[in-house]
């Protein structure tokens, strides 16, 4: 077999989301910030986490245990295109298991400005 098959998924990604190919509701971005409220195996009977979810889901929990990533980082982690992790993130989101928020506007981030003097300035201390 050629390398190109054999790294190939065998199950195409869409399944990963029972086959829709849109979240039930909309307000997700790629750049929403995603992160896991509760560790995900104090809750359902199982040591992998809540019961009834889907191998991606329970993925999806783990990668985020450490800490929160951007919807298009999980579904860089997971091989997953973007549009597929939306509708698993949706739905972890509903069943209160997973949070996202929006990404922070523009209009609300530093200046580039002040973040080049504050660099320069630890430069110079480091310098030093």
């Amino acid at each position: 077999m050629s390398a190109g098959r054999s790294s190939r998924r065998l199950v195409p990604a869409y399944l990963a989301a029972s086959g829709r190919g849109r979240p039930g509701r909309d307000t997700l971005d790629r750049l929403s910030v995603l992160h896991n409220p509760a560790d995900p195996s104090s809750e359902g009977a199982g040591p992998g986490g809540p019961d009834g979810l889907r191998p991606e889901e329970r993925r999806l929990l783990e990668l985020l245990r450490p800490g929160a990533l951007s919807l298009a980082e999980a579904a860089a982690h997971l091989r997953l295109p973007v549009s597929v992790v939306k509708v698993l993130v949706a739905d972890l989101v509903e069943a209160g298991l997973l949070r996202a928020r929006p990404p922070v506007p523009a209009h609300r981030l530093p200046e580039r400005e002040i973040l080049e003097k504050v660099l320069d300035g630890l430069r110079t201390l480091k310098s030093s």
